[in-house]
C-alpha cells in the first residue's frame, strides 16, 4: 500500500512543483495597468517595497548588549578573584 501512495504522491507533487509560478513571476508590470490610479497606486506599492529591502536592518536592542556585557565582565571578575586566591606553588 506504501508504494502506491509513493507512485501517486511523488509525480503529483513534481507536477505540482512545475506548475507553480515562481514568486518572480508574479510581479507585476504596472506600466501595463490601463488605470492611472491603479497605476500610480502600483508604482507606489513597487517603490515601497524597494524601499523597505535597501532600508538596513536596525540593530538590536543596545541595552540588553551592554546588560550582557556587563554581566559578563563581572563575571570574569569573579573568576579572576577565584584563581588569585589559588596557590600554584604549593
Amino acid at each position: 500500500m506504501d508504494s502506491i501512495v509513493v507512485k501517486f504522491a511523488l509525480p503529483a507533487l513534481v507536477a505540482f512543483a512545475i506548475s507553480a509560478p515562481p514568486a518572480a513571476a508574479i510581479e507585476q508590470n504596472c506600466r501595463f495597468i490601463q488605470a492611472k490610479p491603479e497605476r500610480e497606486a502600483c508604482y507606489k506599492r513597487q517603490e515601497d517595497e524597494l524601499a523597505a529591502k535597501r532600508r538596513p536592518a536596525a540593530p538590536a536592542n543596545d541595552g540588553t548588549t551592554l546588560e550582557t556585557l556587563r554581566q559578563m565582565r563581572q563575571d570574569d571578575d569573579a573568576v579572576y578573584r577565584s584563581i588569585n586566591n589559588i596557590c600554584r606553588g604549593c
